[in-house]
């Protein structure tokens, strides 16, 4: 309880003189009312390497680490982007067994198109792997989500506000009775800016702790891996959205404390990847073109050969079993020579990664490229293959073993030791530590719970 006090103390004392919350909505009666509560805050795409420069102003996350523990790296799984990796954080597997790699499913045009990452598809299609939602749903317990991802039409999350919200949400309709969003908010939500969206996305995370207080809520920040991909990582803008993002945080727990929740609660604030700077850009598919594999049909390129970049990292697919044998060894042969591309892995060797089997996904690359520092791969048939960037912009994705790519996580308060230091440790121990927190089972998870951290 002491611990507590101090948190509690702390944090108010951090929020001083700043502006009040709006009065939140009476508990409707939907709440857990009794046993732990863990609070899982994703800041996406905050380098752990950026807490090292002590003039980055973010006072209340210092505070989580003072007062709970931290690691000082936290490994990613491969690849290194958001939605597997955030699968990762709740589900304690990899890719290998989860099966997404991507922001959305890949799908693949019939007619030889090209390819395409889909978000908005149900999360059966998606993800293949028990979930924290899915054990606390057999207990009976509770999951609330904001901006979460790889997790549309979950059916063990009950309370959601959405990375589109529509107007129809439970969640959505407490916020405009609260005069909060209004209709043509919610209709053009994605026009909005991104400090807007964390702004509003904050305010949905406060309702649903507060007002519905599940035993999971889990909780995504955006706009540090918008403006670090378009401005560099640690950029200026960058640091400007790592000191909002802390901002969010701080209203969060603030918001906790005054609905007497702080004596239950765990907060766990982790990024999903790091960020690096790139000057190169790598338009593989325009390689594919001047090779000769993607053809213009009908006013579409089309082919058996297409590339899906992600930063960092690319997946190549033969769409036609038939050439796959021969084409494959070809493929990797030249791709492997291209300037820019660190290595060319056949999916075989990928494995080694974390990345599927074929043979368990259409998902799994049948090549899997990965870019040298300073270089990235984009989208683009008709630009140069290679492409000068001015100035330099920020992208992750590359393989995890890239100390770039390391991940933040810290965790404080009702069920945290204090002054604990992990070192380094694999965000496949966040997903069995929560579990542990909260009395549920993930048998599937590939290590072991942070005990160390745990009364």
């Amino acid at each position: 309880m002491r611990k507590v006090l101090v948190l509690a103390s702390l944090v108010a004392a951090l929020l001083a003189g700043s502006p009040s919350l709006r009065a939140q909505s009476p508990n409707d009666g939907s709440a857990a009312t009794q046993g732990p509560i863990v609070v899982l805050i994703t800041i996406d795409g905050f380098p752990a390497r950026a807490l090292r420069d002590p003039k980055l102003p973010m006072p209340t996350l210092r505070a989580l680490i003072a007062h709970g523990a931290h690691a000082d790296a936290m490994l990613p799984i491969n690849p290194a982007i958001t939605w597997p990796n955030h699968t990762a954080l709740i589900t304690g597997v990899d890719a290998s067994e989860h099966h997404v790699l991507f922001n959305g499913l890949l799908s693949f045009p019939a007619d030889g198109g090209a390819i395409e990452v889909k978000p908005w598809v149900p999360r059966d299609e998606l993800v293949h792997a028990r979930t924290l939602y899915d054990a606390l749903a057999e207990k009976g317990m509770t999951t609330g989500q904001v901006d979460w991802v790889a997790i549309y039409g979950a059916r063990n999350v009950r309370l959601q506000f959405a990375e589109k919200p529509t107007a129809d949400s439970a969640i959505v309709q407490d916020l405009i009775s609260q005069g909060l969003v209004t209709q043509q908010d919610i209709a053009t939500f994605d026009d909005s800016s991104p400090a807007w969206r964390d702004q509003i996305w904050t305010d949905a995370a406060i309702n649903i702790l507060t007002r519905h207080t599940p035993n999971l809520l889990l909780f995504h920040l955006l706009q540090t891996d918008t403006l670090q991909h378009e401005y560099g990582a640690l950029s200026p803008a960058g640091y400007a959205a790592f000191a909002y993002a802390d901002s969010s945080v701080a209203r969060l727990i603030d918001a906790a404390r005054k609905a007497g929740l702080l004596d239950r609660i765990t907060f766990i604030v982790a990024s999903d990847h790091g960020f690096t700077n790139y000057t190169h850009m790598i338009h593989a598919n325009a390689a594919l073109v001047q090779q000769g594999f993607l053809r213009m049909q009908d006013g579409r390129y089309k082919g058996d050969v297409w590339i899906q970049p992600e930063g960092g990292e690319a997946s190549l697919y033969v769409h036609n079993p038939a050439q796959r044998a021969a084409l494959v060894p070809k493929l990797k042969s030249y791709f492997e020579k291209l300037p820019g591309i660190a290595a060319v892995y056949t999916n075989e060797e990928a494995r080694k990664f974390g990345i599927p089997s074929s043979d368990s996904t259409n998902q799994a690359p049948d090549l899997y490229l990965v870019a040298k520092p300073d270089y990235a791969f984009m989208d683009g048939t008709d630009e140069p293959v290679i492409q000068n960037v001015t100035p330099a912009r920020g992208a992750h994705g590359y393989l995890n073993t890239n100390p770039d790519m390391d991940a933040l996580f810290v965790a404080s308060g009702a069920h945290i030791r204090a002054g604990v230091d992990l070192g380094t440790i694999s965000n496949l121990r966040v997903a069995p530590t929560i579990a542990r927190i909260l009395g549920v089972s993930l048998p599937a998870a590939k290590q072991p719970p942070l005990t160390g951290m745990l009364p």
